[in-house]
């Protein structure tokens, strides 16, 4: 341990050296090396200098906690920049009118609708457009209107007419009855009972080739709020999935390119969950946007057991909130 007199002759030193470099516009070298000097000091031979409270290395970069902090920060950012971009993302479909086809048809109760986004503050000119309008072009997902597009394409895969709907396992006698489940009986928003709209409606004419693709598709693609697969969508993501792979095909969207915008959906749909998700990729020396969609949208990362495991290795890196399966 210096004593006091060492101690202000060291910082003395110090000063002298960088006041100096000033002079001799060496500035920014001197006072780097007059910090590594301080530092190594500071570290070796337990050096109490102080200023005011706390110690220097405190002053200038914070507490271990505050540092601690600031990378968890900054981490979180880069996550959300890759994981959910701040502009959203371009989806590969027109909407075109869709939304006034659904209202038109019933599926969608438009006075219930907006009567429901009432008390979320209202729809917005670009959301009535969706629901009332004609011409819109290719639709965009945001952190705003992630839940509006929930909604839409909930409808749409609930009453777009498929043989999924028809022979897959929704209809399996053991569960009771299709109506019984949240996505069907959980959408309120129709006009008259729901199942009078269930798989009624064309709205998307799909070639034989489409339909194998978007059954092959839909049994790949897992949501953290259960372990079922699109191809049997019990519930509101499921649904809403659906019609999303349905609509993509019915419009030319190859495969590959269905996974990708699929997993760009369902992470603002999940954002806590593909945030962690992210996190453990970057764990295991892997790269969010380097991995195969496919993969990350299978069973063993998007299903509620995957994502479970997934929680035992990393922690969230946000408070974890999940996605509701109501309207």
């Amino acid at each position: 341990m210096f004593d006091n007199i060492l101690r202000k002759e060291f910082m003395k030193k110090i000063m002298t050296r960088i006041i100096g470099a000033v002079k001799t516009q060496e500035f920014l070298g001197a006072l780097s090396i007059a910090l590594a000097v301080g530092i190594a000091v500071y570290a070796l031979v337990d050096l109490d200098v102080t200023v005011g409270r706390g110690p220097i290395l405190s002053k200038l970069f914070g507490t271990a906690e505050e540092r601690q902090e600031r990378l968890a920060q900054k981490q979180l950012a880069l996550l959300e920049a890759a994981v959910l971009p701040q502009g959203g993302a371009v989806l590969p479909v027109i909407w075109s009118d869709l939304g006034r086809q659904l209202a038109e048809s019933g599926v969608i109760d438009a006075g219930k609708f907006e009567k429901l986004y009432e008390s979320r503050g209202g729809l917005n000119e670009e959301d009535k457009k969706l629901l009332y309008g004609a011409g819109n072009g290719n639709l965009r997902i945001t952190e705003q209107n992630s839940g509006l597009l929930l909604n839409l394409l909930w409808a749409l895969g609930l009453g777009n007419k498929n043989e999924i709907l028809e022979k897959g396992p929704m209809m399996d006698k053991s569960f009771g009855g299709a109506d019984r489940f949240a996505s069907t009986g959980g959408w309120s928003l129709a006009e008259g009972n729901i199942m009078q709209h269930y798989s009624m409606h064309r709205f998307l004419n799909l070639t034989p080739e489409q339909q194998e693709l978007v059954q092959r598709v839909s049994l790949n693609i897992f949501r953290p709020c259960c372990n079922n697969p699109t191809y049997f969508p019990d519930c509101n993501h499921g649904m809403a999935m659906l019609g999303f792979l349905e609509l993509m095909a019915s419009q030319g969207v190859g495969e590959e390119e269905m996974y990708k915008s699929a997993l760009a959906v369902n992470a603002f749909w999940f954002p806590d969950n593909y945030l962690t998700i992210a996190k453990y990729l970057e764990s295991k020396g892997l790269n969010w946007g380097k991995t195969e969609p496919k993969a990350l949208l299978g069973a063993n990362f998007s299903s509620a057991s995957g994502y479970k495991q997934i929680l035992t290795q990393v922690s969230p890196p946000t408070q974890q909130s999940g996605g509701s399966c109501g309207i």
